[in-house]
């Protein structure tokens, strides 16, 4: 079982170029600034003990947007390959005494401290290996994995993150179940970023 104290990071995954959409919508503004910086903006005022940033696509540009807030930066030079390769990277820049990762996705502008706070809270509670959020009995994003996870995380391939593993461990899973559909909004198409402008973000 982790301590209350057991320290937890974030990987946020912002490499990518977007094809759907047809432009990065890392860059997309948002209320006022870029999407990604948003997103990360909430993983920062979460308190967690490590944040990593992994960029690739416009990699300058990304880090810019992203600039004054308390991350690491991580360029992935191979993001055409997936997402995986970016997830790879954000791996293994973590910190030797991390206990446990949250995987962001840097297109869920919705998404709260608050929400992030309980995943963190429940993996304290349970060790659980994995804690997901679950609206109406959908699992959403972000999940959280626990370092024994690690390696088979980063065995992944291809154009995906953790679904595989989230597969082979369902049973093992935390569900939290939130009243809050931002859990399941990605920003893939003109209409996503609409609806995106429609949640208001503690």
């Amino acid at each position: 079982m982790p301590s209350p104290e057991a320290p937890v990071a974030a990987v946020i995954l912002a490499a990518g170029g977007a094809k759907r959409m047809g432009q990065l919508k890392q860059l997309l503004p948002l209320n006022g600034q870029p999407m990604v910086r948003q997103v990360t903006e909430a993983v920062c005022a979460t308190g967690l003990a490590q944040m990593v940033a992994v960029v690739g696509a416009r990699a300058d540009d990304v880090r810019r947007a992203l600039a004054g807030l308390p991350v690491e930066i991580i360029v992935n030079e191979a993001w055409p390959e997936g997402m995986s390769s970016s997830l790879r990277a954000g791996l293994r820049a973590l910190r030797p005494d991390i206990r446990a990762v949250l995987v962001i996705l840097a297109d869920q502008p919705a998404l709260t401290p608050t929400l992030l706070r309980a995943l963190v809270d429940r993996y304290r509670a349970t060790g659980a290996p994995l804690i997901a959020p679950f609206y109406h009995g959908r699992r959403g994003n972000p999940v959280l994995f626990d370092r024994s996870l690690l390696p088979e995380l980063l065995a992944v391939t291809g154009d995906q993150g953790g679904r595989e593993v989230i597969a082979r461990h369902q049973e093992e899973m935390e569900r939290i179940n939130v009243d809050d559909p931002a859990v399941l909004l990605d920003v893939d198409t003109a209409q996503d970023l609409e609806k995106a402008r429609g949640f208001h973000r503690p």
